[in-house]
């Protein structure tokens, strides 16, 4: 056994030196018991071998590819070598080493940033500068970056999601209503959105719920339910926007969506009886107030007719008047001129006017029959034309 210590790895015999010395310990206590070699008995069966040795045989073949020295003198007690010395590390080793770590480097501190994103780089902790879209590099390990996503567009639901109320606000005229809206919102700093904010999300739903009690306490449930959502959701949008930038938040509010506004559902029904009695208080007044405007209209046209008619007459006797009055002094200046004349004229204009509408018979003395009175003419009397004179005048 101690003959065959040294095997194919050793130096030979018990006594024979190997590089290193002292051969046959160096073969039975260091690598050539590793070998699988020396002192190996025939009744041990076939040989198998050992896992070092597959390990050795690879370290042997990557020394060859980086130009060094190869393991095929194995008569040493290592086998590492004729010298007897470790691995040699060669000049081809070093630039494989570098360009890998080059490599590992470049892995590291290069970084991509998408169109919608933004990045914020850290120098030793603190901020150092903002990464727009494109390659970016971060020279590693004294610069990090976080990489934000800018332009996309988040939500935050407000209103009673799951065992919360927050949607039950107590309105101006002390009614209670319950609302759910959306707030839609984006990054328009990341820096400040890092650094100022610990919780952006809670903060955003927190600043957004408070802003909304507030404008709910200074108004009354009717414009709410009705006619004022969308200016309720203008100044919400504008006073969130006000408290964020106050917090140097970087957040930028898009838009405020104003879903619902309900009574509570305990008592829903309720208010809806209340809301069609007032609808019906308040048709009703219409009416009422649509006939009072009617009638009272008819009434002031009336008065205005009237009084427009008695100025008409007023004026029309006035004038009427002053033309008789006229009339009289022209006649009286005529008169003044020509007495039998004005005297005869104003005689036949009377007898004229007052004849014109009686039925009359005129005999003249001249007439054919001779006699004076009319002795020679026959007496006719018209009934027929008395009876439709009556008619006439009964009609």
């Amino acid at each position: 056994m101690a003959g065959n210590s040294g095997g194919p790895w050793g130096g030979g015999g018990s006594g024979g030196s190997g590089p290193r010395g002292n051969g046959g310990d160096q073969g039975q206590n260091g690598s050539g018991n590793r070998g699988g070699g020396g002192g190996r008995r025939p009744e041990d069966g076939p040989q198998i071998p050992e896992i070092e040795e597959l390990v050795k045989k690879g370290q042997d073949q990557l020394r060859v590819l980086m130009g060094g020295r190869g393991g095929g003198n194995r008569g040493g007690g290592t086998g590492s070598g004729g010298d007897g010395g470790g691995p040699l590390v060669t000049r081809g080793m070093v630039i494989i080493g570098l360009l890998v770590g080059a490599f590992l480097w470049l892995w590291a501190s290069v970084y991509t940033v998408k169109p919608e994103e933004q990045s914020v780089e850290l120098f030793l902790g603190r901020f150092s500068d903002i990464g727009m879209p494109g390659l970016n590099i971060a020279p590693w390990p004294f610069v990090s970056y976080e990489v934000i996503p800018v332009t996309r567009e988040q939500t935050e639901d407000m209103g009673n999601t799951g065992s919360t109320n927050s949607g039950l606000m107590l309105t101006g005229d002390e009614n209670v209503v319950d609302i759910d809206f959306q707030v839609v919102w984006n990054i328009k700093d990341p820096a400040e959105y890092l650094f100022n904010l610990r919780d952006p999300r809670p903060t955003i739903r927190a600043v957004s719920e408070s802003a909304m009690r507030e404008i709910i306490a200074q108004s009354q449930l009717a414009p709410i339910l009705n006619r004022d959502r969308g200016a309720i959701a203008a100044r919400l949008k504008e006073l969130i926007q006000q408290t964020l930038d106050s917090y140097n938040s970087g957040v930028n509010i898009i838009r405020v969506n104003f879903d619902r506004a309900d009574p509570p559902e305990t008592v829903i029904d309720a208010f809806r009886d209340v809301q069609a009695a007032s609808q019906e208080r308040d048709r009703l007044q219409n009416v009422a107030d649509a006939y009072a405007n009617r009638v009272l209209a008819e009434a002031r046209g009336e008065a205005a007719q009237i009084l427009e008619e008695a100025e008409g007459y007023r004026a029309q006797q006035i004038n009427q008047a002053e033309g008789e009055a006229s009339r009289f002094v022209s006649v009286l200046e005529e008169y003044r001129k020509a007495p039998e004349v004005t005297r005869k004229r104003l005689y036949l204009e009377t007898m004229e006017e007052v004849m014109t509408n009686v039925d009359k018979i005129i005999l003249d003395s001249g007439v054919t029959g001779g006699g004076s009175g009319g002795q020679g003419v026959l007496p006719y009397l018209p009934l027929n034309e008395l009876r439709r004179n009556r008619q006439q005048e009964s009609n």
